[in-house]
Parts: structure tokens; C-alpha cells; sequence
């Protein structure tokens, strides 16, 4: 007689990840809402300067949709030429978490969702999305290497260090001028009486 958990049907899973590949792990839900990239409205800073590493790259452009296979072949650019220095690090500070669902083309409407494609990641501009750092890498080389990551990815990235400010959009957002004795900005000239 056969007992009941050997008759439990096993389906298979509709999307194995390997280690090297950028997906989660556990999904609830494969399908959902398409979504909008976000605009930042509101005051955050948030993922706009550098956290971990001496230099990288955030978005200039509009914001825009990250495949994990367009971050993974920008990481693979920057890893590879790191590779030369001892101790360099490389940090991607987006994950993609968005499953992309898509209909084949000339297919009539209805009949449901379409099928699972590829992960993505959704990001307004101004947010940061490589360092590298781990070791005093020089500013000319960094700047080749971020450049070379940056023709990989969608959308206009520009090359940051840690005393660039942060953004709000497409807003940069200086430091205040000191105030000096007298109540004025350093920059202010006061007129003598």
C-alpha cells in the first residue's frame, strides 16, 4: 500500500537560481504589477552618495529599469579590470527584485498574464549604483572603469567620489556656505559705510 506523502505530486519550479545569477531567492508570487519607475518628490537623499566604497557611478539620466542581466555584465566589466589590483571591491547597491512578465508579439488580448521573463529593478535618478573601493584606487583609473561599466547600462550615469553631494532628482544639492562673524555668507560682500 502506498502511504500518502510518497503520492504528493512534486511540480517543478518555474525559475531555478544559481549562485552567480542576481534573482531572490524565494518569491510568494512570480507575477505582479508592471509598476512605475519612481520619481523622488520628497526630501530623502536616500542611496545618493557613496556608502562602502572611494568612487562610483549614480544615475544622471531619467530614471530607469535595470535587467539583472544588464547589471551583471556591468559588474563582470568592472571585476574585470579590478582583477589587477590586490584587494579591490566592487558593490552593487541595487538588487533586482521586480519579475518582468511578457507576451509574445501579435498575440491576441486575454487569455492571462503573460510568461516569466527575467528580474528587474526599477531606479529614480540620483541613485547609486556601483562602488568600487577596497584598496586607494586612482581617480583616472577608476573613471576608465566606471566609464566602461556605464556604456553597459540603459541610461546616463555620471562618476562620483566621496565629497561629491548627494542629489533629489535631478537637483545637486550643495552644502550651505559657512556664515561668518558678522551674520553674511563668506561669499557676500558687505559694503563699508
Amino acid at each position: 500500500m502506498l502511504s500518502l506523502s510518497s503520492t504528493v505530486l512534486r511540480l517543478p519550479r518555474p525559475f531555478i537560481r544559481f549562485r552567480s545569477q542576481l534573482a531572490p531567492r524565494q518569491v510568494k508570487y512570480i507575477k505582479r504589477h508592471k509598476g512605475v519607475i519612481p520619481i523622488p518628490t520628497g526630501g530623502s537623499t536616500r542611496g545618493t552618495t557613496l556608502a562602502f566604497g572611494q568612487w562610483g557611478i549614480r544615475i544622471k539620466g531619467n530614471g530607469v529599469r535595470f535587467s539583472a542581466k544588464q547589471l551583471t555584465t556591468a559588474e563582470e566589466v568592472i571585476k574585470r579590470k579590478l582583477k589587477v589590483l590586490k584587494g579591490g571591491k566592487v558593490w552593487l547597491r541595487v538588487f533586482p527584485d521586480v519579475p518582468v512578465c511578457i507576451k509574445g508579439n501579435e498575440t491576441r488580448m486575454g487569455k492571462g498574464k503573460g510568461t516569466f521573463e527575467f528580474w528587474a529593478t526599477r531606479q529614480p535618478t540620483g541613485r547609486v549604483i556601483f562602488e568600487i573601493g577596497g584598496t586607494s584606487i586612482r581617480e583616472e583609473l577608476a573613471r576608465d572603469i566606471l566609464r566602461q561599466a556605464a556604456s553597459k547600462l540603459p541610461t546616463k550615469m555620471e562618476f562620483i567620489g566621496k565629497d561629491t553631494p548627494p542629489r533629489l532628482g535631478n537637483l545637486v544639492l550643495y552644502p550651505p556656505k559657512p556664515v561668518s562673524e558678522t551674520g553674511f555668507t563668506s561669499a557676500v560682500e558687505v559694503p563699508k559705510i
